[in-house]
């Protein structure tokens, strides 16, 4: 049992360790600064901001720091993942599981930051800014992320894990317009149809990629220390099924939304098919009811009034 639980500690050093609780606080810190840098601004140019209500200050300026962590950990992971040359096949001797940067710690590190502030705040005002689905989320990378972080090893699979970050600002942003009313305006509209595609590719078949490149590399895989190894195949693949729930839901309503088009108000062809002009006004009206709800020009009063 101890065998399972030890792992080879890659903070050998003091200037590791010290890197480590540096790059951890200041994610903490950079949370801080945004979530008030939010709050600045938003009373400077939304009007709509002081007629919020507390718990919806709150969850607005917190939305904030969970957009920068996500910009910031999708773009360094990208760089890291793509574009380094850090996981490149032939580019080092060591293993591909093996291979860690500066860089690479100092991200794992400041995502740590982020993932401690957004989870104190989420116990804190609990369950007004998540319920257990988020505790589960933030517990199970949190987990992953110290693993990788003190071993020096799997980094490349969490890397891929938190790319998958990339669909928290469309998430976000939808959340923004529809406190603000603006349900009905195109930004929502096109938000929605960009959240879609982007969790297609980001939370589904990035990790279709993520487990194909861990059965290429199963020799490699297999020389991760105990805990890291089964870690590897359980957490992902429970984040992976989490992924596909959500998005079922989403691909639910899209088909809802086409099946009520099919019988709305545009005529169709004797043939049984659309014109042109009539194939573009459908899949206009298409797209706009998958995220327009009920009571549009109230909502767009609210929306005069807020911004």
């Amino acid at each position: 049992m101890a065998a399972a639980l030890s792992f080879p500690c890659a903070l050998d050093t003091a200037t590791k360790q010290f890197h480590l609780l540096s790059s951890v606080l200041s994610g903490i810190i950079a949370c801080r600064i945004v979530y008030k840098l939010t709050a600045f601004v938003s009373r400077l140019h939304f009007k709509g901001y002081g007629k919020l209500t507390d718990a919806q200050k709150v969850e607005w300026n917190n939305r904030g720091f969970s957009t920068f962590h996500a910009l910031f950990v999708a773009s360094a992971s990208l760089y890291l993942l793509l574009l380094s040359g850090l996981f490149y096949e032939d580019s080092r001797d060591e293993l591909v599981v093996n291979r860690t940067s500066t860089l690479s710690n100092s991200t794992l590190g400041i995502s740590i930051g982020y993932f401690l502030s957004d989870l104190a705040m989420i116990l804190f005002h609990f369950p007004a800014l998540g319920g257990l689905e988020y505790l589960l989320h933030h517990g199970l990378s949190m987990f992953s992320i110290i693993l990788a972080l003190l071993s020096g090893q799997a980094q490349i699979y969490i890397l891929m894990v938190l790319f998958s970050e990339i669909t928290t600002p469309f998430v976000n942003l939808r959340w923004y317009l529809d406190v603000a009313g603006q349900k009905s305006s195109k930004l929502y509209i096109w938000n929605g149809v960009l959240l879609f595609m982007g969790w297609l590719v980001a939370r589904i078949l990035l990790f279709i990629f993520f487990f194909s490149h861990i059965f290429i590399h199963f020799d490699q895989v297999k020389q991760i220390f105990p805990l890291g190894f089964y870690s590897i195949l359980v957490i992902p693949g429970t984040l992976a099924v989490m992924n596909v729930l959500w998005f079922w839901k989403i691909v639910k309503g899209l088909m809802k939304t086409l099946s009520k088009a099919r019988h709305g108000r545009k005529e169709v062809t004797s043939k049984g098919s659309l014109t042109n002009p009539q194939l573009g006004a459908a899949v206009h009206t298409c797209v706009r009811e998958i995220m327009r709800g009920d009571g549009e020009e109230s909502e767009r009063r609210k929306a005069n009034k807020f911004w």
